[in-house]
């Protein structure tokens, strides 16, 4: 028993992690691939058996898995950020979330004969999109820069405010139909605990956090097993009230002033991706393909309610006062896919209300699955289509992400920016992102490469890669890392190694990517020219000044950078050759020229100028 136990569990790992390989590769959510491989080795093939394999201990990892997740979430809801992200955003995670509960329950109650409760709880369980299912297909369709970080934060805030709701109706649901106590008497001591608990745990690991009381190594780990121990005491203090006191712990913590968090955000993903691959394979491999069957045309009408239903009038109305056009709200009224945070909530709810003896219970996890699969797999292969009808999918991105933040990178950026090429800064330098904000450059602090930047970083409108960071050890990740989201003739950079001492430490393919503007140029060439006063110029070349005129008035030391020509921007590197026509050549002129320029122009010396030379 227990060797077989000990295989089922590497089982999970191995396939767990596999999905996720397989979701990344295929550009696919890794919902798909965990929910195959959940049925495939479950219900089909009859290898695993959650319940007859973990037993009594099925539901304490269950359980413990879920408040990880919740609270994982719960960190990212940061109130400022919620503002910053639009009117439609902060409409959809509110109204528009109202709305969807409101319809998927009456839905609910009306084709499957729910009771109103336990209809109102299945509503509250799927109005979650999340992450890990959006952000995958906001990149795979490439919908306009303003559609995808819409959806992208829509999934992001929208994850731990729907988890709460769901934690909030199930407590009402169960004070309902307890017979020993009142319904208000047992539903406020519940939010007593859970609100005040939570504040007080979080307050309190926000004072550790802050006084440095636990040492930096210990950080992740230390809050991870603090916060499983607030959850079961909770549940102690009061039954059910354990994953409330923890989501109200995280939105603490992540809104607490002056608390540094995004170390244990970063782990705590790292840690929700195991949790989540293997949670979801082991709830699709409980699920009995008899009671997906037995939902009949009630389980089909409540889909066809959220596909055109729930979610249309959900965007439109949240639509109301903002500035989206039609089209774009029919774009977004087709993009809902539900994911792995409503299948694991769901599961645990299911075991206690079945616990319980509440009538329809068993049909919860099926109905919700098969939200799941549904909207998942529809939505995944018309989106792309449906964005392309509707004339809201970016045909050729032209914007960069530039790793790197120093005062070449900033430059570039800025004067691309003005000639409306977006750009966005990645560096782990906060010196180098605070005076980049302070030019209004849009930045990314962190590794771009990270978990975090997957689900936080905004590469709409993004289409090609620059590493021009220092860090010799990042550059080749991000560089690889890229490669594979846009592909190898999409990713450039700067030539920071000995090549001759590297090419047996690093890849051909790598090192031929190091080509970025001319042969030999580096970091430290770039930013000793920046240094010394050189300035990134734009230059209209035309028939009345040729590049010929440009190399005589600059000479051969003036680099090339880019060419911007109809709208659209071709960045140099070793061996390209300059379009013919008319074009926006972008160069970085050394000290001497832009010495002499500036004079012309009364810019100053080092900074970006910008001008038209057309006579």
């Amino acid at each position: 028993m227990v060797e077989q136990l000990t295989a089922m569990l590497a089982l999970v790992g191995v396939l767990s992690i596999f999905c996720q390989w397989l979701g990344w590769k295929t550009h696919l959510p890794a919902i798909l691939p965990l929910l195959v491989c959940g049925l495939a080795v479950g219900p089909g093939l009859g290898l695993l058996n959650p319940d007859a394999l973990f037993g009594e201990l099925l539901f304490p990892i269950i359980s413990l898995g879920v408040a990880i997740i919740l609270f994982e979430g719960a960190l990212t809801l940061n109130f400022k950020e919620i503002r910053d992200h639009g009117q439609m955003v902060v409409h959809l995670v509110t109204i528009g979330m109202l709305v969807t509960w409101v319809t998927i329950s009456l839905a609910c109650y009306l084709l499957m004969g729910f009771a109103p409760g336990l209809a109102m709880l299945f509503g509250a369980l799927v109005v979650v999109t999340g992450p890990t299912v959006i952000v995958p297909m906001v990149r795979s369709i490439r919908p306009a820069a303003n559609l995808g970080s819409i959806l992208r934060w829509e999934g992001i805030v929208i994850d731990p405010i729907g988890a709460l709701l769901a934690v909030l109706v199930y407590e009402y649901w169960v004070a309902v139909n307890d017979p020993a106590t009142h319904v208000l008497q047992a539903l406020g001591l519940t939010l007593l605990v859970g609100l005040g608990l939570g504040c007080l745990a979080g307050w309190l690991m926000g004072q550790v956090l802050h006084r440095r009381l636990i040492p930096h190594y210990l950080r992740n780990t230390a809050v991870l097993t603090l916060m499983l121990g607030v959850f079961v005491f909770s549940n102690a203090v009061e039954e059910e009230s354990g994953l409330l006191t923890v989501t109200v712990m995280g939105i603490w913590l992540a809104n607490m002033r002056g608390l540094d968090i995004s170390d244990i955000i970063e782990f705590k993903e790292t840690l929700t991706v195991l949790m989540i691959s293997a949670l979801f394979i082991l709830l699709a491999a409980r699920l009995d393909s008899h009671a997906l069957l037995s939902l009949g045309w009630g389980g089909i009408g409540v889909l066809l309610v959220v596909l055109f239903i729930a979610r249309p009038l959900s965007v439109w109305i949240s639509g109301i006062g903002t500035r989206l056009s039609c089209k774009e709200k029919w774009f977004l009224s087709w993009m809902s896919p539900r994911g792995i945070v409503a299948a694991a909530v769901s599961s645990l709810f299911a075991i206690k209300l079945q616990d319980k003896g509440v009538p329809g219970a068993d049909l919860i996890v099926p109905l919700v699955f098969a939200v799941i699969i549904g909207t998942v797999v529809i939505q995944s292969l018309t989106a792309s289509r449906w964005a392309k009808f509707l004339g809201v999918q970016m045909n050729s991105p032209q914007g960069l992400l530039i790793f790197g933040a120093s005062a070449f990178p900033r430059a570039l950026a800025k004067l691309l920016n003005q000639r409306g090429i977006r750009v966005l800064l990645a560096d782990t330098n906060w010196n180098n992102i605070r005076l980049a904000r302070m030019e209004n450059i849009p930045v990314y602090f962190g590794n771009p490469a990270s978990e975090h930047a997957e689900n936080h970083l905004d590469l709409t409108d993004i289409g090609r890669v620059l590493v021009m960071s220092p860090y010799r050890k990042l550059n080749p990740l991000v560089n690889f890392y890229y490669q594979e989201v846009f592909g190898d003739d999409k990713v450039y950079g700067l030539n920071n190694i000995d090549v001759r001492s590297a090419r047996l430490q690093l890849s051909e393919a790598y090192l031929r990517s190091l080509c970025l503007f001319a042969p030999g140029i580096s970091y430290a060439k770039l930013a000793s020219l920046m240094a010394k006063g050189a300035a990134v110029k734009s230059t209209q070349i035309t028939t009345s000044f040729s590049m010929q005129d440009f190399r005589q008035r600059y000479g051969d030391d003036a680099l090339i950078l880019a060419v911007i020509q109809e709208g659209k921007l071709s960045v140099m590197t070793s061996g390209a050759s300059l379009p013919a026509g008319e074009y926006d050549l972008i160069s970085l002129i050394p000290a001497t020229d832009a010495d002499r320029e500036a004079s012309v122009s009364d810019e100053p010396l080092g900074s970006v100028i910008s001008d038209d030379i057309a006579n």
